[in-house]
């Protein structure tokens, strides 16, 4: 009988936890098993993303030319630094959230409120920028012609290697247009808005600007997309089908239409989470207020969602690195 005490002991200390594996809560095991299953999601979205990218490396649009957009300041070229600011927010909201979860730990309610409050306009301010950014890349800059091939044709000056927009390159006409539908053109194409030009719009305005050329969405060996020559721009716009104006599942003006789609699903994806995130945080936060915690004795709600959101967090990290900065 000693001896069966004592194996009936021993098995109540699994891993140190007796009931609670690892000295862990069930609810927290389980966020750790969702964490881990989301963890392998986001990887192979990226290293899809990674292998698209490997394999279309001499198309692949330049970050610093498109994330260009900062609010309030229309007309200034600021690569990549509201995309900075995002991250810094979203990263600052983490620092929040583990103040949040010691407060809890000391059962401060005041403290818990207080760094939970700012968690979720952190994570409001991320997700609202986000969309900011969606826009941006949705509506486009300057524009652009698409070849048959889907080559992708942007327009610079030659004297300063600038770029020029699609409104400083065309020679508007007086003329009828109609939106392509499939019933009535190519089976296979829709037009749900007609381009602000037409082809020979753009086609027209080019031969008569000298000072203008063409550059592809080709890199050349030091990273840089090919400018033409003025007459081989002349003989490669006549190739041009389509105007592009932004960026969307089929078109892409920045270059390779591999991007976009990865861009809008991958940080669409992540945008998700983190608006999900907020939501949980205004409900958890709310339980805060009215004291629901505190009667249950524990902040352990507190902590399980903190963990989420340090997720959510290292996974813009990533997402980050491969969209941003590589």
């Amino acid at each position: 009988m000693e001896v069966t005490a004592a194996n009936s002991a021993d098995s109540t200390s699994v891993w140190g936890g007796g009931n609670q594996p690892l000295n862990a809560s069930y609810g927290k095991l389980m966020m750790w098993f969702f964490i881990v299953s989301d963890a392998l999601t986001f990887s192979g979205f990226l290293v899809a993303y990674g292998f698209s990218r490997f394999k279309n490396i001499n198309t692949w649009p330049i970050a610093d030319e498109v994330f260009t957009h900062f609010p309030f300041l229309h007309g200034v070229d600021a690569p990549m630094y509201y995309v900075a600011l995002m991250t810094f927010i979203l990263i600052f909201s983490s620092v929040t959230m583990v103040l949040a979860v010691d407060a809890g730990h000391h059962m401060n309610k005041a403290k818990v409120t207080f760094y939970m409050l700012l968690t979720i306009i952190g994570g409001a301010i991320f997700v609202g920028s986000q969309a900011w950014e969606w826009k941006n890349f949705i509506k486009g800059e300057y524009g652009a012609l698409e070849t048959r091939g889907g080559q992708i044709l942007q327009f610079v000056n030659a004297d300063t290697g600038k770029r020029v927009s699609l409104a400083e390159v065309a020679n508007p006409q007086q003329q009828i247009r109609e939106t392509h539908q499939a019933y009535n053109g190519i089976w296979y194409q829709q037009e749900g808005t007609l381009p602000t030009y037409t082809v020979s719009e753009i086609q027209s305005g080019f031969a008569a600007q000298n000072n203008l050329t063409i550059r592809t969405q080709e890199l050349t060996a030091d990273g840089q997309k090919t400018v033409l020559s003025r007459t081989d721009a002349l003989e490669k716009i006549q190739a041009a089908q389509n105007v592009v104006e932004g960026a969307n599942l089929i078109h892409n003006e920045y270059g390779n239409r591999l991007f976009a789609d990865f861009f809008f699903f991958i940080t669409g994806f992540h945008g998700f989470h983190v608006f999900s995130g907020v939501v949980i945080n205004i409900i958890i936060f709310f339980n805060v207020i009215v004291g629901t915690y505190e009667r249950r004795g524990h902040y352990e709600m507190v902590e399980k969602v903190g963990l989420y959101w340090h997720f959510v967090d290292l996974v813009w990290v990533f997402v980050f690195t491969f969209f941003y900065l590589v």
